[in-house]
């Protein structure tokens, strides 16, 4: 059985309100989903970790490897419109969130598609759950709201109006962020970025 429910990807509606995007609850089989949260890195602070800096096993490599795969390049690609199966991939995750986290924002314009895929139990904070906006001033107007359930999948353009945001929450809170980028030096770039600042998140309380 494959890891990722690919019919009930190319099934799902492309969402048009607020902006572009693909929200498919359980996209994740139950085993393969089970055996990734088994094998999830341990992460203790909060911020978005590159993979080369983790340590996990080999469920979770296996979600790693249908999330970067051709099919889903392919499928997600020819939803939105985009292609994506000659761009690269980055993948960053989250173990943990703080009270400053999910502040409104849109993702860099060097990349080109986020993937958001949750690894949490149910979620039953008010906090902590992703709002696509409106605009850029108010976590309130907003025309979708996800839980970071387990397996929820959420996908959407890299645009200049793709502002989104959550409320503070402070704990565990799983997350698998994949980014198709435009170049491979944009991904460079923001691999040493990133490696930079898992280094000192070592040393440090944040």
């Amino acid at each position: 059985m494959s890891v990722i429910d690919f019919k009930a990807l190319d099934a799902a509606p492309v969402g048009h309100d607020p902006f572009d995007h693909v929200l498919v609850p359980g996209l994740v089989n139950n085993e393969a989903l089970r055996a990734a949260n088994e094998d999830f890195p341990v992460i203790t602070k909060p911020g978005s970790f590159p993979t080369s800096h983790l340590q996990y096993g080999p469920g979770f490599a296996a979600l790693l490897e249908a999330m970067r795969g051709s099919e889903m390049a392919e499928s997600l690609g020819t939803k939105l419109g985009i292609e994506l199966r000659s761009k690269p991939t980055m993948v960053t995750v989250r173990g943990r969130a703080r009270p400053t986290d999910g502040q409104i924002h849109t993702d860099s314009a060097g990349k080109l598609v986020t993937v958001l895929l949750y690894m949490n139990p149910s979620w039953e904070e008010p906090g902590g759950q992703l709002r696509l906006l409106r605009g850029p001033k108010n976590l309130d107007d907003y025309a979708v709201e996800v839980p970071p359930d387990e397996g929820t999948f959420l996908a959407f353009p890299c645009i200049p109006n793709a502002w989104h945001g959550h409320h503070p929450f402070d704990g565990e809170r799983r997350t698998i962020q994949l980014n198709w980028v435009a170049s491979r030096r944009y991904m460079r770039r923001e691999q040493v970025r990133h490696s930079v600042s898992a280094f000192f998140k070592k040393f440090s309380g944040h």
